[in-house]
Protein backbone atom coordinates (compact mmCIF):
# COMPACT_ATOMS: atom_id res chain seq x y z
CA UNK A 1 0.00 0.00 0.00
CA UNK A 2 1.24 3.51 -0.83
CA UNK A 3 1.99 5.68 2.17
CA UNK A 4 0.21 8.94 2.85
CA UNK A 5 3.54 10.74 2.36
CA UNK A 6 3.95 9.26 -1.12
CA UNK A 7 0.41 10.30 -2.05
CA UNK A 8 1.06 13.82 -0.73
CA UNK A 9 4.05 14.09 -3.06
CA UNK A 10 2.00 12.89 -6.06
CA UNK A 11 -0.77 15.39 -5.22
CA UNK A 12 1.58 18.35 -4.73
CA UNK A 13 3.50 17.51 -7.91
CA UNK A 14 0.26 17.73 -9.88
CA UNK A 15 -0.77 21.02 -8.30
CA UNK A 16 2.61 22.51 -9.19
CA UNK A 17 2.43 21.26 -12.76
CA UNK A 18 1.57 23.25 -15.86
CA UNK A 19 -0.98 21.65 -18.14
CA UNK A 20 -0.08 21.29 -21.83
CA UNK A 21 -1.84 23.24 -24.54
CA UNK A 22 -4.96 21.36 -25.62
CA UNK A 23 -6.87 21.39 -28.92
CA UNK A 24 -10.60 21.64 -28.03
CA UNK A 25 -12.69 18.72 -29.24
CA UNK A 26 -16.26 18.80 -30.56
CA UNK A 27 -17.41 16.80 -27.53
CA UNK A 28 -18.91 19.11 -24.88
CA UNK A 29 -18.68 17.59 -21.40
CA UNK A 30 -20.48 19.16 -18.45
CA UNK A 31 -18.40 19.48 -15.26
CA UNK A 32 -20.54 21.71 -13.04
CA UNK A 33 -23.71 19.64 -12.88
CA UNK A 34 -24.82 18.49 -9.42
CA UNK A 35 -25.78 15.05 -10.73
CA UNK A 36 -24.26 12.32 -8.55
CA UNK A 37 -22.86 10.22 -11.36
CA UNK A 38 -19.31 9.52 -12.44
CA UNK A 39 -18.36 10.88 -15.87
CA UNK A 40 -16.50 8.25 -17.91
CA UNK A 41 -14.37 9.05 -20.95
CA UNK A 42 -13.86 5.81 -22.84
CA UNK A 43 -12.14 5.04 -26.08
CA UNK A 44 -8.96 3.65 -27.61
CA UNK A 45 -5.53 4.32 -26.20
CA UNK A 46 -3.98 7.64 -27.34
CA UNK A 47 -7.22 9.00 -28.81
CA UNK A 48 -7.17 12.05 -26.54
CA UNK A 49 -8.96 11.05 -23.32
CA UNK A 50 -6.22 12.46 -21.08
CA UNK A 51 -6.09 15.74 -23.01
CA UNK A 52 -9.88 16.04 -22.77
CA UNK A 53 -9.42 15.71 -19.01
CA UNK A 54 -6.74 18.43 -19.10
CA UNK A 55 -9.13 20.75 -20.92
CA UNK A 56 -11.81 20.29 -18.23
CA UNK A 57 -9.23 20.59 -15.44
CA UNK A 58 -7.97 23.91 -16.84
CA UNK A 59 -11.53 25.30 -16.77
CA UNK A 60 -12.00 24.17 -13.16
CA UNK A 61 -8.64 25.66 -12.16
CA UNK A 62 -9.59 29.01 -13.66
CA UNK A 63 -13.00 29.07 -11.98
CA UNK A 64 -12.38 27.43 -8.61
CA UNK A 65 -8.62 27.33 -8.04
CA UNK A 66 -5.95 24.68 -8.64
CA UNK A 67 -6.34 22.88 -5.31
CA UNK A 68 -10.00 21.97 -5.90
CA UNK A 69 -9.09 19.49 -8.62
CA UNK A 70 -6.84 16.41 -8.62
CA UNK A 71 -5.63 14.29 -11.53
CA UNK A 72 -4.03 10.86 -11.12
CA UNK A 73 -2.65 8.75 -13.99
CA UNK A 74 -2.69 5.06 -13.05
CA UNK A 75 -0.42 4.13 -15.94
CA UNK A 76 2.51 5.54 -13.94
CA UNK A 77 4.95 2.84 -12.92
CA UNK A 78 4.88 3.89 -9.24
CA UNK A 79 1.07 3.60 -9.18
CA UNK A 80 0.73 0.00 -10.37
CA UNK A 81 -1.25 -2.66 -8.51
CA UNK A 82 -3.30 -0.27 -6.40
CA UNK A 83 -6.64 -1.00 -4.75
CA UNK A 84 -9.62 0.89 -3.36
CA UNK A 85 -7.81 1.07 0.02
CA UNK A 86 -4.92 2.94 -1.59
CA UNK A 87 -7.40 5.39 -3.06
CA UNK A 88 -8.86 6.07 0.36
CA UNK A 89 -5.36 6.88 1.65
CA UNK A 90 -4.95 9.24 -1.32
CA UNK A 91 -8.11 11.11 -0.33
CA UNK A 92 -6.95 11.34 3.30
CA UNK A 93 -3.63 12.82 2.12
CA UNK A 94 -5.46 15.34 -0.05
CA UNK A 95 -7.64 16.60 2.80
CA UNK A 96 -4.64 16.84 5.13
CA UNK A 97 -2.92 19.01 2.53
CA UNK A 98 -6.06 21.13 1.95
CA UNK A 99 -8.25 20.96 5.07
CA UNK A 100 -10.14 24.10 3.97
CA UNK A 101 -11.60 22.09 1.08
CA UNK A 102 -13.35 19.63 3.38
CA UNK A 103 -17.04 20.17 2.71
CA UNK A 104 -16.37 22.04 -0.55
CA UNK A 105 -16.93 20.49 -3.95
CA UNK A 106 -13.79 18.90 -5.38
CA UNK A 107 -13.13 17.12 -8.68
CA UNK A 108 -11.18 13.86 -9.03
CA UNK A 109 -9.83 12.82 -12.44
CA UNK A 110 -8.78 9.17 -12.45
CA UNK A 111 -7.00 8.27 -15.69
CA UNK A 112 -6.85 4.61 -16.88
CA UNK A 113 -8.84 3.59 -13.82
CA UNK A 114 -9.11 -0.04 -14.93
CA UNK A 115 -5.62 -0.55 -13.46
CA UNK A 116 -7.00 -0.15 -9.91
CA UNK A 117 -8.56 -3.15 -8.18
CA UNK A 118 -12.12 -2.58 -6.88
CA UNK A 119 -12.09 1.01 -8.15
CA UNK A 120 -15.90 0.97 -8.32
CA UNK A 121 -16.22 0.82 -4.53
CA UNK A 122 -14.03 3.89 -4.07
CA UNK A 123 -15.86 5.85 -6.77
CA UNK A 124 -19.30 5.07 -5.28
CA UNK A 125 -18.09 6.34 -1.89
CA UNK A 126 -16.80 9.56 -3.49
CA UNK A 127 -20.12 10.16 -5.22
CA UNK A 128 -21.99 9.60 -1.95
CA UNK A 129 -19.71 12.21 -0.32
CA UNK A 130 -20.47 14.81 -3.02
CA UNK A 131 -17.12 14.50 -4.82
CA UNK A 132 -17.26 14.85 -8.61
CA UNK A 133 -15.44 12.00 -10.34
CA UNK A 134 -14.16 11.77 -13.90
CA UNK A 135 -12.85 8.44 -15.12
CA UNK A 136 -11.02 7.39 -18.24
CA UNK A 137 -10.17 3.99 -19.60
CA UNK A 138 -9.24 2.13 -22.76
CA UNK A 139 -11.50 -0.80 -21.94
CA UNK A 140 -15.08 -0.91 -23.19
CA UNK A 141 -15.79 -3.86 -20.91
CA UNK A 142 -14.73 -2.15 -17.70
CA UNK A 143 -16.22 1.25 -18.37
CA UNK A 144 -19.27 0.63 -20.51
CA UNK A 145 -20.74 -2.85 -20.70
CA UNK A 146 -20.30 -3.79 -17.04
CA UNK A 147 -20.48 -0.43 -15.34
CA UNK A 148 -24.28 -0.54 -15.02
CA UNK A 149 -23.82 -3.46 -12.63
CA UNK A 150 -20.60 -2.47 -10.89
CA UNK A 151 -21.62 1.18 -10.39
CA UNK A 152 -25.33 0.64 -9.95
CA UNK A 153 -25.93 2.68 -13.10
CA UNK A 154 -24.30 5.76 -11.54
CA UNK A 155 -22.34 6.71 -14.60
CA UNK A 156 -22.53 8.84 -17.75
CA UNK A 157 -20.21 7.76 -20.55
CA UNK A 158 -18.66 9.83 -23.34
CA UNK A 159 -16.76 8.13 -26.15
CA UNK A 160 -13.49 9.75 -27.19
CA UNK A 161 -12.35 8.67 -30.65
CA UNK A 162 -9.40 9.83 -32.77
CA UNK A 163 -9.99 13.20 -34.45
CA UNK A 164 -13.06 13.62 -36.63
CA UNK A 165 -12.46 15.42 -39.93
CA UNK A 166 -13.68 18.65 -38.34
CA UNK A 167 -11.20 18.23 -35.49
CA UNK A 168 -8.48 17.24 -37.97
CA UNK A 169 -9.01 20.51 -39.87
CA UNK A 170 -9.00 22.45 -36.60
CA UNK A 171 -5.71 20.82 -35.59
CA UNK A 172 -4.32 21.87 -38.97
CA UNK A 173 -5.54 25.42 -38.20
CA UNK A 174 -7.93 25.41 -41.15
CA UNK A 175 -11.12 27.41 -40.66
CA UNK A 176 -14.31 25.58 -41.60
CA UNK A 177 -16.60 27.80 -43.70
CA UNK A 178 -19.84 27.48 -45.60
CA UNK A 179 -18.19 28.57 -48.86
CA UNK A 180 -14.60 28.24 -50.07
CA UNK A 181 -12.42 29.81 -52.72
CA UNK A 182 -10.84 27.60 -55.37
CA UNK A 183 -7.53 27.50 -53.48
CA UNK A 184 -9.32 26.66 -50.21
CA UNK A 185 -11.26 23.86 -51.92
CA UNK A 186 -7.99 22.41 -53.22
CA UNK A 187 -6.50 22.59 -49.73
CA UNK A 188 -9.52 20.87 -48.15
CA UNK A 189 -9.37 18.18 -50.83
CA UNK A 190 -5.71 17.49 -50.09
CA UNK A 191 -6.33 17.37 -46.35
CA UNK A 192 -9.26 14.99 -46.86
CA UNK A 193 -7.01 12.62 -48.82
CA UNK A 194 -4.48 12.79 -45.97
CA UNK A 195 -7.23 12.10 -43.42
CA UNK A 196 -8.58 9.12 -45.40
CA UNK A 197 -5.12 7.64 -45.78
CA UNK A 198 -3.55 8.32 -42.38
CA UNK A 199 -6.48 8.74 -39.99
CA UNK A 200 -6.99 11.01 -37.03
CA UNK A 201 -4.90 9.88 -34.05
CA UNK A 202 -4.09 13.30 -32.53
CA UNK A 203 -0.36 12.78 -32.04
CA UNK A 204 0.08 11.42 -35.56
CA UNK A 205 -1.83 14.41 -36.97
CA UNK A 206 0.17 17.00 -35.02
CA UNK A 207 3.56 15.39 -35.69
CA UNK A 208 3.06 14.09 -39.22
CA UNK A 209 6.82 13.96 -39.91
CA UNK A 210 7.01 11.18 -37.29
CA UNK A 211 3.65 9.64 -38.19
CA UNK A 212 4.71 6.08 -39.01
CA UNK A 213 6.77 5.70 -35.82
CA UNK A 214 3.92 7.14 -33.74
CA UNK A 215 1.34 4.83 -35.33
CA UNK A 216 3.61 1.80 -34.86
CA UNK A 217 3.99 2.69 -31.19
CA UNK A 218 0.22 3.09 -30.78
CA UNK A 219 -0.35 -0.25 -32.52
CA UNK A 220 2.24 -2.12 -30.44
CA UNK A 221 1.22 -0.53 -27.13
CA UNK A 222 -2.47 -1.22 -27.65
CA UNK A 223 -1.76 -4.85 -28.49
CA UNK A 224 0.62 -5.38 -25.58
CA UNK A 225 -1.08 -3.46 -22.77
CA UNK A 226 -4.74 -3.69 -23.74
CA UNK A 227 -4.79 -7.20 -25.17
CA UNK A 228 -1.79 -9.39 -24.25
CA UNK A 229 -1.17 -8.04 -20.74
CA UNK A 230 -4.79 -7.40 -19.75
CA UNK A 231 -6.00 -10.68 -21.24
CA UNK A 232 -3.03 -12.65 -19.86
CA UNK A 233 -2.51 -14.15 -23.31
CA UNK A 234 0.02 -16.97 -23.45
CA UNK A 235 -0.13 -17.56 -27.20
CA UNK A 236 0.89 -14.27 -28.88
CA UNK A 237 1.64 -16.06 -32.16
CA UNK A 238 -2.03 -17.04 -32.60
CA UNK A 239 -3.05 -13.49 -31.64
CA UNK A 240 -0.73 -11.98 -34.25
CA UNK A 241 -2.08 -14.34 -36.91
CA UNK A 242 -5.61 -13.29 -35.91
CA UNK A 243 -4.76 -9.58 -36.20
CA UNK A 244 -3.15 -10.13 -39.61
CA UNK A 245 -6.26 -11.99 -40.79
CA UNK A 246 -8.57 -9.25 -39.54
CA UNK A 247 -6.48 -6.60 -41.29
CA UNK A 248 -6.81 -8.45 -44.57
CA UNK A 249 -10.49 -9.35 -44.21
CA UNK A 250 -13.64 -7.52 -45.19
CA UNK A 251 -15.70 -10.26 -43.54
CA UNK A 252 -14.40 -12.65 -40.91
CA UNK A 253 -15.24 -16.18 -39.81
CA UNK A 254 -13.53 -17.53 -36.69
CA UNK A 255 -14.40 -21.07 -37.76
CA UNK A 256 -12.63 -20.69 -41.10
CA UNK A 257 -9.68 -18.93 -39.47
CA UNK A 258 -9.38 -21.69 -36.88
CA UNK A 259 -9.20 -24.32 -39.62
CA UNK A 260 -6.59 -22.21 -41.44
CA UNK A 261 -4.17 -21.83 -38.54
CA UNK A 262 -4.73 -25.44 -37.51
CA UNK A 263 -3.59 -26.47 -40.99
CA UNK A 264 -0.43 -24.41 -40.42
CA UNK A 265 0.36 -26.28 -37.22
CA UNK A 266 -0.34 -23.35 -34.87
CA UNK A 267 -1.86 -24.70 -31.66
CA UNK A 268 -4.86 -22.86 -30.28
CA UNK A 269 -8.59 -23.40 -29.72
CA UNK A 270 -11.76 -21.78 -31.00
CA UNK A 271 -12.51 -20.57 -27.48
CA UNK A 272 -9.13 -18.84 -27.35
CA UNK A 273 -9.76 -17.15 -30.70
CA UNK A 274 -13.16 -15.92 -29.53
CA UNK A 275 -11.46 -14.58 -26.39
CA UNK A 276 -8.74 -12.80 -28.41
CA UNK A 277 -11.32 -11.24 -30.72
CA UNK A 278 -13.33 -10.06 -27.72
CA UNK A 279 -10.21 -8.48 -26.20
CA UNK A 280 -9.47 -6.64 -29.47
CA UNK A 281 -13.04 -5.31 -29.50
CA UNK A 282 -12.84 -4.41 -25.81
CA UNK A 283 -9.72 -2.33 -26.47
CA UNK A 284 -11.53 -0.36 -29.24
CA UNK A 285 -9.00 -1.78 -31.68
CA UNK A 286 -11.37 -3.61 -34.01
CA UNK A 287 -15.15 -3.67 -34.49
CA UNK A 288 -17.25 -6.51 -35.89
CA UNK A 289 -20.43 -5.27 -37.57
CA UNK A 290 -23.31 -7.75 -37.77
CA UNK A 291 -25.91 -8.23 -40.47
CA UNK A 292 -29.31 -6.58 -40.00
CA UNK A 293 -31.92 -9.01 -38.72
CA UNK A 294 -34.95 -8.48 -36.50
CA UNK A 295 -33.85 -11.60 -34.62
CA UNK A 296 -31.00 -10.68 -32.25
CA UNK A 297 -29.79 -14.29 -32.20
CA UNK A 298 -29.63 -14.51 -36.00
CA UNK A 299 -27.90 -11.14 -36.18
CA UNK A 300 -25.23 -12.25 -33.69
CA UNK A 301 -24.72 -15.49 -35.60
CA UNK A 302 -24.23 -13.70 -38.92
CA UNK A 303 -20.83 -13.33 -40.57
CA UNK A 304 -19.46 -9.98 -39.33
CA UNK A 305 -17.75 -7.27 -41.37
CA UNK A 306 -14.45 -5.98 -39.99
CA UNK A 307 -13.64 -2.35 -39.20
CA UNK A 308 -10.73 -0.72 -37.35
CA UNK A 309 -10.80 2.30 -35.04
CA UNK A 310 -8.64 4.42 -37.34
CA UNK A 311 -7.48 4.32 -40.96
CA UNK A 312 -3.92 4.95 -39.78
CA UNK A 313 -3.81 1.40 -38.40
CA UNK A 314 -4.79 0.02 -41.80
CA UNK A 315 -2.30 2.15 -43.73
CA UNK A 316 0.46 1.25 -41.25
CA UNK A 317 -0.14 -2.38 -42.19
CA UNK A 318 0.00 -1.66 -45.92
CA UNK A 319 -3.76 -1.73 -46.51
CA UNK A 320 -4.18 0.77 -49.35
CA UNK A 321 -7.57 -0.17 -50.87
CA UNK A 322 -9.19 3.26 -51.26
CA UNK A 323 -12.71 1.82 -51.14
CA UNK A 324 -12.01 0.00 -47.89
CA UNK A 325 -10.35 3.04 -46.32
CA UNK A 326 -13.34 5.23 -47.21
CA UNK A 327 -15.84 2.69 -45.86
CA UNK A 328 -13.83 2.30 -42.63
CA UNK A 329 -13.79 6.08 -42.22
CA UNK A 330 -17.57 6.29 -42.60
CA UNK A 331 -18.05 3.46 -40.10
CA UNK A 332 -15.98 5.23 -37.42
CA UNK A 333 -17.83 8.50 -38.03
CA UNK A 334 -21.18 6.73 -37.62
CA UNK A 335 -19.89 5.31 -34.33
CA UNK A 336 -18.79 8.79 -33.29
CA UNK A 337 -22.30 10.07 -34.06
CA UNK A 338 -23.68 7.25 -31.86
CA UNK A 339 -25.73 5.66 -34.61
CA UNK A 340 -27.16 2.18 -34.21
CA UNK A 341 -25.83 0.39 -37.27
CA UNK A 342 -25.75 -2.95 -39.07
CA UNK A 343 -25.13 -4.01 -42.66
CA UNK A 344 -27.60 -5.50 -45.13
CA UNK A 345 -27.15 -8.49 -47.40
CA UNK A 346 -29.86 -9.95 -49.59
CA UNK A 347 -30.29 -13.49 -50.95
CA UNK A 348 -28.12 -12.58 -53.95
CA UNK A 349 -25.26 -11.56 -51.60
CA UNK A 350 -25.69 -7.91 -52.61
CA UNK A 351 -24.84 -5.55 -49.75
CA UNK A 352 -25.78 -2.15 -48.40
CA UNK A 353 -22.87 -1.01 -46.29
CA UNK A 354 -24.78 0.60 -43.41
CA UNK A 355 -28.32 0.23 -42.13
CA UNK A 356 -29.11 2.99 -39.61
CA UNK A 357 -31.64 1.77 -37.07
CA UNK A 358 -33.78 3.19 -34.29
CA UNK A 359 -35.02 0.18 -32.40
CA UNK A 360 -36.62 -2.12 -34.97
CA UNK A 361 -37.19 0.66 -37.52
CA UNK A 362 -34.76 1.33 -40.36
CA UNK A 363 -34.20 5.10 -40.59
CA UNK A 364 -31.55 5.34 -43.32
CA UNK A 365 -29.64 3.21 -45.81
CA UNK A 366 -26.08 4.29 -46.64
CA UNK A 367 -23.94 2.98 -49.46
CA UNK A 368 -20.26 3.95 -49.70
CA UNK A 369 -18.36 3.97 -52.99
CA UNK A 370 -15.03 5.70 -53.63
CA UNK A 371 -15.41 6.11 -57.41
CA UNK A 372 -18.73 6.21 -59.29
CA UNK A 373 -17.29 7.01 -62.72
CA UNK A 374 -17.83 3.45 -63.99
CA UNK A 375 -21.42 2.85 -65.14
CA UNK A 376 -21.45 -0.78 -63.95
CA UNK A 377 -20.32 0.25 -60.48
CA UNK A 378 -23.00 2.95 -60.29
CA UNK A 379 -25.70 0.55 -61.42
CA UNK A 380 -24.65 -2.09 -58.87
CA UNK A 381 -24.53 0.31 -55.92
CA UNK A 382 -27.89 1.92 -56.65
CA UNK A 383 -29.66 -1.35 -57.48
CA UNK A 384 -29.07 -2.87 -54.04
CA UNK A 385 -30.04 0.40 -52.34
CA UNK A 386 -33.38 0.35 -54.11
CA UNK A 387 -33.98 -3.32 -53.25
CA UNK A 388 -33.26 -2.66 -49.58
CA UNK A 389 -35.43 0.46 -49.67
CA UNK A 390 -38.42 -1.58 -50.79
CA UNK A 391 -37.74 -4.36 -48.27
CA UNK A 392 -37.43 -2.01 -45.28
CA UNK A 393 -39.90 0.65 -46.49
CA UNK A 394 -37.16 3.23 -46.06
CA UNK A 395 -36.85 6.12 -48.52
CA UNK A 396 -33.87 7.86 -46.88
CA UNK A 397 -31.18 6.66 -49.30
CA UNK A 398 -27.65 8.05 -49.25
CA UNK A 399 -24.69 7.23 -51.47
CA UNK A 400 -21.45 8.66 -50.06
CA UNK A 401 -18.62 8.99 -52.57
CA UNK A 402 -15.60 11.17 -53.27
CA UNK A 403 -16.98 13.77 -55.67
CA UNK A 404 -20.59 13.37 -56.90
CA UNK A 405 -23.21 15.69 -55.43
CA UNK A 406 -26.76 15.39 -56.76
CA UNK A 407 -30.18 13.86 -56.20
CA UNK A 408 -31.33 11.22 -58.66
CA UNK A 409 -34.62 9.32 -58.88
CA UNK A 410 -34.16 5.72 -60.01
CA UNK A 411 -37.14 3.35 -60.31
CA UNK A 412 -39.22 5.80 -58.29
CA UNK A 413 -36.67 6.05 -55.44
CA UNK A 414 -34.76 9.24 -54.72
CA UNK A 415 -31.07 8.69 -53.93
CA UNK A 416 -28.94 11.48 -52.49
CA UNK A 417 -25.35 11.43 -53.78
CA UNK A 418 -23.09 13.25 -51.31
CA UNK A 419 -19.31 13.87 -51.37
CA UNK A 420 -17.62 12.49 -48.27
CA UNK A 421 -16.18 15.94 -47.43
CA UNK A 422 -19.64 17.45 -47.20
CA UNK A 423 -21.01 14.49 -45.20
CA UNK A 424 -18.16 14.56 -42.70
CA UNK A 425 -18.71 18.27 -42.08
CA UNK A 426 -22.52 18.02 -41.99
CA UNK A 427 -22.91 17.58 -38.22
Amino acid sequence: MLSKETWATVIKDFHESTLPTVIPRDQKIEFESDIKRAISLIGPRRAGKTFEMYLIISKIRQRYGADRVLYINFERTNLQGLSAKDMSVMLEAYYELYPANKGKRIWLFLDEIQNVNEWERFVRTCLDDGISVFLSGSSAKLLSKEIATSMGGRNISYHIYPFSFKEFLSAKKFEIKKFYSSSEKALVSNMLKEFIEFGGYPEAVLYSNQREKIMQDIFDTAIYKDVIKRGKIRNPIALQELINALLKSKEFSINKFYNYIKSRGIKTSKDALYKYTGLLEDAFFVFLLRKYNLSYKKSEQSLPKVYFIDNGLLTLNRIDDKGRLLENLIFVELMRREKEIAYYQNASSEEVDFVIKEGKKVKQLIQVCYDLSDFMTLERETRVLIKASKEFKCNNLLLINMHEEKEQTINGKKIVFMPVRKWLLSE
